[in-house]
């Protein structure tokens, strides 16, 4: 079992739904945000160099946040979808639960601290 109570579930549980829920409103703006980034105005078809330059940073900039917003929406998805099987509040890796106080700072943890800390160190 993942040692967390009823309440601690239910309230993790309410967390990432809002989170997924904000995630797909920022989605939904990012893609807007794109759409008109990448629409010049009639009179700026003739744009300088250097307003196309901006433009593409500015489309590159819209196009990173978008891709970042994706990646945060898969990983609540994936804790989401742990609840589902019960398995939620489990390392992925040893098994183990995770303590109720790192998932409260962070809700969509894969591992415990142990596990967290070896993969860190085993990165560097």
């Amino acid at each position: 079992m993942n040692g967390l109570e009823d309440m601690e579930w239910t309230a993790l549980q309410a967390r990432l739904e809002g989170a997924r829920a904000a995630l797909l409103s920022q989605l939904a703006d990012d893609l807007d945000r794109s759409a008109d980034v990448r629409l010049p105005l009639p009179h700026e078809a003739e744009a300088s160099p250097a307003d196309n330059a901006s433009q593409r940073t500015l489309n590159a900039l819209v196009h990173e946040a978008a891709e970042h917003t994706e990646r945060q929406l898969h990983i609540v998805r994936h804790a989401l979808a742990k609840f589902d099987d019960r398995s939620y509040g489990l390392c992925e890796r040893c098994g183990e639960a995770i303590g109720y106080s790192r998932l409260d700072a962070r809700p969509e943890a894969r591992l415990c601290i142990a596990c967290q800390t070896w993969l860190e160190q085993r990165r560097r």
